[in-house]
């Protein structure tokens, strides 16, 4: 492969509390930088050789967490048995190194709470649960939505709100009933909208964990009480995305500062297409797999700006 694997890792937060708990006393399930992880294909099927490659690659670098199946891992075209099955690798992989959380968001509740049962029996440490797509709801469907998840789940439960894809936005009504299960211990913010973040945090800190859900954001995000990111670009550059992390939570804000600078050439890149078209494409120009997407979404018809502006940041500048 023409990526490295880091053999000192990004290395674990200083400040990591021993109990992991939030102050509610909701676990927390990681602090930092965790990676959505795409899901490669090679002729149709999911590629596990090189999806455990990558995951391996991730923990060596010192990522903090690791979600399978989200929107990264183009979770709407998996069958229910590719999942299940790349959590099972994700996790006897991990072996316990860092927690494995399994995207399990759907617009069918049932389905939702049955396969959060199912992949946490196929070793995922937490669920993500993105709100309901296509079958709009209101804000009592959406806590009722939830809370069915979050009964049914053996693992605590992440609530992904990402309304420019779902069209089903979270506000603060919704937050403060979701705040108050047991089993809902933490929010991927990727809305976009850095005031409701900052309400968010003010309000709910103590019992959900907020992650932003964009890499441009993680910075802000941090700075506002947040406790990392679920990030894309972290698939490319997982030990620089953790330094970004480490060094706010080291209190080294101008150093946090400098590596959300460097990044954000390659993040707009990332996002330059709907994601995950890009991500794959740069994975596959590094080595990691091939640049294989799933109908609807489709390659790249030029990859060349991408190569660019990627041997700026990997390899001395060669690919």
């Amino acid at each position: 492969m023409k990526y490295e694997k880091n053999a000192n890792g990004g290395g674990a937060l200083p400040d990591k509390s021993p109990s992991d708990k939030l102050p509610s006393g909701k676990p927390l399930i990681f602090r930092g930088a965790a990676t959505a992880l795409i899901t490669p294909f090679t002729g149709g099927e999911s590629d596990i050789n090189a999806f455990v490659n990558m995951v391996e690659y991730q923990i060596n670098s010192g990522i903090q967490a690791l979600v399978v199946c989200g929107t990264t891992g183009e979770a709407p075209t998996l069958t229910h048995d590719e999942i299940l099955a790349l959590v099972a690798n994700a996790a006897d992989t991990a072996r316990g190194r860092v927690p494995i959380i399994a995207g399990v968001g759907s617009n069918d509740t049932a389905k939702s709470a049955a396969m959060a049962i199912e992949s946490s029996y196929a070793g995922a440490d937490a669920v993500m649960a993105v709100t309901p797509y296509y079958n709009k709801t209101t804000e009592s469907g959406l806590i009722a939505h939830f809370y069915a998840i979050a009964d049914a789940s053996p693992v605590p439960v992440i609530v992904y709100n990402v309304p420019p894809r779902t069209n089903i936005p979270l506000n603060m009504n919704v937050y403060r009933e979701l705040a108050k299960h047991d089993n809902i211990v933490a929010v991927k913010e990727a809305s976009g909208d850095v005031a409701l973040a900052s309400s968010l945090l003010a309000e709910c800190a103590d019992d959900l964990a907020v992650y932003s859900g964009c890499d441009e954001l993680t910075l802000p995000i941090l700075t506002l009480g947040g406790v990392g990111v679920i990030s894309v670009v972290s698939n490319i550059l997982p030990e620089k995305t953790q330094s970004l992390c480490r060094a706010f939570f080291d209190g080294r804000l101008d150093d946090a500062r400098e590596i959300q600078f460097y990044l954000a050439p390659l993040i707009k890149a990332l996002f330059s297409r709907p994601n995950p078209i890009p991500v794959k494409a740069a994975a596959s120009l590094l080595g990691m797999c091939s640049p294989e997407l799933r109908l609807p979404l489709y390659p790249l018809d030029n990859t060349a700006e991408l190569e660019e502006i990627l041997k700026k940041y990997v390899n001395g500048g060669s690919l």
